[in-house]
């Protein structure tokens, strides 16, 4: 919440300069993050939706990498994250999205805390071949209290599982949105980020 409640705290000067100089305000800035496991598409659905080009941490998967995580299911991966990576979205003139991305791989866990500190909310990549791999986020997320949304990428367009039998594997709560996504396409990635700050805004109501 560190960015909404930093903006709000400047809202009143930001408001009286704007009428001063009669300039629009600035949109708002909302954190977000995506994550999940390795090779979901966290990197390319941020690429995707991205209106700078994106920041990522990119690293070449050796031998020793390859022999760790499991590229069966995404042979053409030839990289992978290995700090965060970073773009933003501008939704409509009164508020933008800076968007992290988090590791894929247990052994960079020690740096969700700090990617995702301040984070309004969170959308969990979901490879639907390779369920495992998305229970850490999913468990960092219910234990952090981070309103967060499941987003089921479809690979070669298709869903291997049904978004009901993907909800009931992963026994999320009832309220955590899921929903089906394709990680290369801007307009997808953008309304699932929608979905979670739709999410995200009803928790902080309290319906």
């Amino acid at each position: 919440m560190a960015f909404v409640q930093s903006t709000r705290q400047a809202g009143p000067a930001m408001a009286d300069a704007s009428a001063h100089h009669g300039a629009p305000r600035p949109p708002q800035p909302v954190k977000m993050v995506i994550s999940g496991g390795f090779g979901v598409g966290k990197t390319t659905a941020i690429g995707a939706v991205s209106e700078i080009e994106p920041l990522t941490t990119e690293a070449a998967i050796t031998e020793v990498a390859a022999g760790i995580d499991d590229v069966s299911m995404t042979p053409r991966k030839t990289t992978t994250t290995v700090a965060m990576d970073f773009g933003c979205l501008t939704l409509d003139p009164t508020l933008k999205l800076y968007i992290f991305g988090t590791p894929g791989q247990d052994r960079f866990g020690f740096m969700w805390k700090d990617v995702t500190a301040g984070a309004l909310g969170a959308l969990v990549v979901v490879d639907s071949r390779r369920l495992d791999d998305c229970f850490p986020a999913v468990d960092y997320f219910e234990r952090d209290g981070t309103p967060f949304a499941i987003a089921v990428n479809a690979f070669d367009g298709v869903l291997s599982h049904s978004l009901p039998a993907v909800r009931s594997a992963l026994d999320v709560a009832p309220e955590v949105p899921v929903v089906a996504f394709d990680a290369r396409s801007a307009d997808s990635v953008r309304e699932s980020l929608i979905v979670v700050l739709e999410h995200a805004l009803t928790r902080a109501r309290g319906y």
